[in-house]
């Protein structure tokens, strides 16, 4: 899993995923004269720090986003949120400004104030997130922000046979929501693509397990179209791959800025369930994972 260990390294806290999108769009420059079908890549200014990958004559999408939580360094050191990471004292923060490389740890006043540890100022305005240090066993990986790295990693695998079909790595989904909106639009502007599946990592519930296969969100805070998500459990029984599926009332990802956009677009939110949600000891069973790919390549053949 060395490139899911890769992927789990590069810092691209929300609103700052410029690195996040030179790696992806290298390793597809790098890797796709080995896949099925080389892609067509849109990147650039008018994607804001999103890379599309175009196969064949796409009917759907693949959306995975590529920020993480972390924090923003205000005055003297105090930390603001990016998203809702986890603020257990002593967690290990890494960064760099114009002095230099950054590492400082979490401290939490007894008011709340969440301030850096470092042994120098830290310059405003300047990110911090969790320090990486990935875990694998023969069963599982652990690392920091696999929400949403293993999401994009399990994109780039399901890219490597797919002959039709679009994959979108989005921007700023863990902060307010961000780019998929506007993606969804373009692509069904230039391609008439009105389905997207939603590559992303779910939570380990008394309803979800962990080890029982890739969840399907029948919904969470917003709820897909049921005709769109019975012909998805249709084919996902029809394949003979392990999955569970998940009810919720809360939370959202590129699902609800595709749903809130003004276009006519089904979309449901298919993803691993992990243990440590927004920490830097994410965990997730490779059984999850590995039918969490599957599922995906077998659904892009057939919607």
């Amino acid at each position: 899993m060395e490139l899911l260990k890769q992927l789990c390294a590069i810092r691209a806290c929300s609103g700052d995923e410029s690195e996040m999108a030179a790696f992806i769009t290298d390793y597809v420059v790098n890797h796709s004269h080995r896949w099925k079908q080389k892609p067509v890549i849109l990147a650039g200014e008018d994607f804001r720090d999103t890379v599309v990958l175009i196969f064949g004559n796409p009917r759907t999408a693949i959306y995975a986003h590529t920020d993480s939580i972390g924090f923003t360094v205000s005055y003297n050191n105090t930390l603001k949120k990016i998203g809702g990471p986890v603020t257990t004292p002593g967690i290990e923060l890494v960064g760099s400004d114009l002095h230099g490389e950054i590492e400082a740890m979490l401290v939490v006043e007894e008011e709340g104030l969440l301030i850096a540890d470092c042994q120098r100022i830290i310059e405003r305005g300047t990110n911090l997130s969790f320090k990486p240090d990935f875990r694998e066993t023969s069963t599982s990986v652990q690392c920091c922000y696999l929400d949403n790295r293993l999401g994009v990693y399990s994109a780039l695998k399901v890219a490597e046979s797919l002959e039709n079909g679009a994959v979108v790595f989005s921007t700023y989904e863990e902060h307010g929501g961000g780019m998929a909106g506007y993606l969804a639009g373009y692509l069904f502007q230039n391609y008439g693509i009105k389905q997207a599946l939603i590559s992303d990592i779910t939570w380990v519930t008394s309803g979800v397990k962990a080890g029982q296969g890739v969840a399907i969100s029948m919904r969470d805070q917003f709820i897909p179209r049921r005709t769109f998500l019975n012909r998805i459990l249709s084919l996902a029984s029809e394949s003979g791959i392990r999955y569970q599926l998940e009810v919720e009332g809360a939370g959202g990802s590129d699902g609800s800025e595709i749903q809130k956009s003004a276009f006519p677009i089904d979309w449901c939110f298919i993803g691993a369930p992990e243990k440590n949600v927004h920490s830097p000891h994410e965990w997730v069973n490779k059984k999850d994972i590995r039918s969490m790919i599957d599922l995906y390549a077998y659904l892009m053949k057939r919607l």
